[in-house]
């Protein structure tokens, strides 16, 4: 690895943390990607609109076990 500066993406156990964790949140909040059915909530799920552009960055939403919510 070259001496320059590197920017950490940690992973905790099965999601990525750390600061770029925290971007990513916001980023697909903000683009309607992931919501929250009340404030108060502790999970997200994927909207419909979601769905689409992961699909679209080649992820495989597959893998995520559905829940009911």
């Amino acid at each position: 690895m070259s001496s320059q500066s590197v920017k950490p993406a940690k992973k905790c156990y099965e999601h990525i943390g750390g600061k770029l964790g925290e971007l990513l949140l916001e980023t697909f909040v903000q683009k309607n990607w992931i919501a929250k059915k009340e404030p108060s909530d502790k999970n997200f799920y994927i909207t419909d609109l979601g769905e689409k552009e992961f699909a679209k960055l080649g992820l495989d939403l597959s893998k995520i076990k559905s829940e009911v919510i």
